[in-house]
């Protein structure tokens, strides 16, 4: 049974979609057969980044939703049909075998059938025009595509669609031992991408960490200073590439477990010049007023640059997050905007695509705080300049999509 390539898969994709699991972490948590260990995250990555259309393929045959047991055995199967060109007669055996394994023959007849009179031509021809066929066909929750679409017209399905540019490395030390893998050299200091990268003793010594290329930016924007504040730290990896910038960081984190990440984060790297606290930084503390010559506020955000890492985000993200993301984004800028000293400067960065997450914080902010400026910004990575600060975009910089803007308060 553990050689069935339906299995493991669906031991991950049960606890994603029933526990409401984290995909890395759901990776970690479960214990996968090392020799198809590739596999594997091969399916269950490429499952959800197609979570959309397998479900409306599953509609179109299966009028009345299945189960979520069978929902997820059928879109492991569709997956290997669709995308990995297996025969069908395989899928199909694996699927019924795994139904029996789990004690569910009583469906296994169902998800024979249903694999067997699947027809790719068919179901393609079932999708509607428009804005909703489109958003099936990127595999994109509606309401997020049509976010896209209404800020980038027709680049919104090639938005949608893109994939990692690979594993961001980015080395301290001892790069030109690894260079020999193919990679793609990105336009920062010693950051590569590679097609495959495997961990080994050079992480664990800190000759190298991995950190997105929208992350690297973000720093790379910074200009050298004194005292720093990372407002929104964890895990760490803009506080450590930013302490060879500036010459004392403090890491604010909300929560005591990633606290203890960026520690870590900082011992491996061996940084010292880095003080990590919790600290809710929507929350005002006199202590720190005027206190810093910039401040970075990476707040929390939908996150749908990261899809192409993360693409639960997809999954787990609902439009009605927005409206309290808003909050918690205008309130961390408002409430560090106070701890930055005059002359100082105050960076806003996200992980999202929208506006409504980007240029449109930082507008009303500038409306309410006369004190503060923009500064204009400019990046080696490619990016779209909007009005108040950069955008990057997944399908033109190596799948990462980030926005980063910068304030100077008025000396």
């Amino acid at each position: 049974m553990l050689s069935n390539p339906v299995y493991d898969p669906y031991q991950i994709l049960t606890k994603i979609y029933s526990e409401g699991a984290h995909l890395k972490q759901a990776i970690a948590d479960t214990y996968i057969e090392e020799l198809y260990r590739a596999r594997t995250v091969k399916i269950v990555y490429g499952v959800l980044e197609n979570d959309v259309y397998l479900d409306f393929c599953i509609r179109h045959y299966a009028p009345k939703s299945p189960k979520l047991a069978v929902r997820t055995i059928l879109k492991i199967s569709l997956y290997m049909l669709l995308f990995m060109d297996k025969q069908k007669y395989m899928v199909t055996d694996c699927a019924v075998t795994l139904c029996k394994k789990l004690g569910k023959s009583g469906v296994s007849g169902f998800v024979n059938a249903f694999l067997r009179r699947f027809n790719k031509e068919e179901v393609s021809s079932a999708i509607p025009k428009g804005v909703e066929g489109e958003s099936i066909l990127a595999s994109y929750p509606l309401y997020a595509y049509r976010f896209l679409k209404w800020e980038y017209g027709n680049r919104a399905f090639d938005i949608a669609r893109s994939k990692s540019g690979g594993v961001s490395v980015r080395f301290e030390r001892n790069a030109e031992k690894y260079l020999s893998k193919s990679h793609t050299c990105s336009p920062f200091t010693n950051n590569y991408l590679f097609e495959n990268f495997v961990r080994d003793e050079g992480f664990e010594k800190g000759d190298y960490t991995f950190q997105s290329v929208g992350s690297i930016a973000i720093c790379d924007v910074v200009s050298p200073c004194e005292n720093f504040l990372d407002a929104c730290a964890a895990p760490g990896g803009k506080s450590v590439l930013l302490s060879k910038k500036c010459k004392s960081i403090t890491s604010f984190e909300l929560h005591e477990h990633r606290v203890k990440l960026i520690e870590s984060y900082l011992s491996r790297m061996g940084v010292q010049n880095v003080t990590p606290m919790q600290k809710d930084s929507s929350v005002f503390d006199k202590t720190y007023e005027n206190a810093f010559d910039g401040v970075l506020c990476d707040v929390p955000c939908s996150g749908f640059g990261t899809v192409s890492e993360n693409p639960d985000v997809k999954l787990f993200r609902k439009e009605s997050d927005f409206a309290s993301l808003k909050k918690a984004q205008t309130e961390i800028l408002s409430t560090c905007s106070k701890y930055v000293k005059k002359g100082g400067s105050l960076y806003y960065s996200t992980c999202s695509l929208f506006e409504s997450e980007n240029d449109q914080i930082v507008g009303e902010f500038l409306k309410n705080h006369p004190e503060y400026e923009m500064q204009e910004l400019q990046s080696p990575l490619a990016h779209e300049k909007k009005k108040y600060g950069l955008q990057f975009l997944p399908d033109t910089a190596y799948g990462a999509g980030f926005y980063v803007s910068k304030l100077i308060r008025k000396g």
